[in-house]
């Protein structure tokens, strides 16, 4: 039997060595920071487990992680179920007009973060479009000191920015559908919502769920559209997770923060494995009824 060499893992050296340096070594830092209290970095006290005890004690870290989990709920909610209709409809249009809608959908994902949420205020400004319009409906959204306008503006921006990455996956994994699955759907007289559920939906659903996953793990770490609309007002209502981190990286202080990094970092893993075994376990229930 031919003997095989494993001299082409040396090929992955150099990139093992990049994300040793770029993720390992950081990780490392700030799990060592966790369990100091650093006021200089020749002043450094071994404190144990303090800060994550002061973390998980604490009824506001309770309550920004249950807004971070409904925020994200709510966002995938609104996105997903939006992005595959929108995409079921393009299939039906002219190629040229749905090119033309998918052009528009893709031009927020390519738009600076830190530019989005000021786009949309200006918009929103009494003398912007948007504020023109709501005044002559006599409609007013006050997001400054109504928590409800303000998760509601949050989840429209997040929504215009990432609605085009659910569209447009969507609509690549239906094109790519054979015409043959719609023939024989046809020639059994199977309904649309048959159509959807036993053709386009397993069709589709490999590219969807790495979206799901990238933009479950971006909503539960939204900071940036928040902070710039409102800066987790009013009185705290939307202070999610990374609001907290934030404020604490932006008052010098770097125990309390690593621990709160940590905590966070390990959530979102928890997160993402719980949704990798569901969707293990998924696929091979799908294989076994095969």
């Amino acid at each position: 039997m031919k003997q095989h060499s494993n001299k082409a893992w040396l090929l992955m050296l150099p990139a093992a060595l990049i994300m040793a340096f770029v993720a390992v070594v950081p990780l490392a830092t700030v799990l060592n920071y966790s369990f100091h209290d650093i006021f200089r970095l020749d002043r450094v006290f071994w404190v144990g487990t303090d800060w994550y005890e002061n973390i998980l004690i604490s009824i506001d870290f309770w309550k920004s992680l249950a807004r971070s989990i409904v925020f994200s709920s709510l966002a995938l909610g609104i996105q997903f179920p939006l992005g595959i209709g929108i995409a079921l409809l393009l299939r039906r249009a002219r190629p040229y007009l749905a090119t033309l809608v998918l052009m528009c959908l893709a031009i927020p994902l390519v738009v600076p973060t830190n530019m989005i949420a000021g786009l949309w205020l200006a918009f929103l400004r009494a003398d912007g479009l948007g504020g023109q319009a709501m005044t002559a409906l006599n409609f007013t959204l006050d997001y400054k000191f109504t928590a409800g306008h303000t998760w509601t503006l949050v989840l429209i921006v997040d929504t215009w920015h990432w609605l085009g990455l659910v569209v447009i996956m969507a609509y690549a994994g239906l094109s790519s559908i054979s015409p043959a699955y719609y023939q024989a759907a046809a020639i059994d007289r199977a309904s649309r919502l048959d159509v959807f559920r036993w053709i386009e939906l397993p069709q589709i659903s490999g590219a969807l769920w790495i979206v799901l996953l990238l933009r479950l793990v971006d909503s539960l770490m939204i900071y940036t559209e928040v902070m710039t609309i409102n800066a987790g007002g009013p009185k705290g209502a939307t202070t999610f997770l990374s609001l907290q981190l934030g404020e604490e990286i932006k008052a010098y202080s770097y125990g309390p923060a690593a621990a709160r990094a940590v905590i966070d970092f390990l959530f979102i893993l928890t997160v993402v494995w719980f949704f990798v075994k569901f969707r293990q376990t998924k696929s091979r229930s799908e294989y076994s009824r095969l």
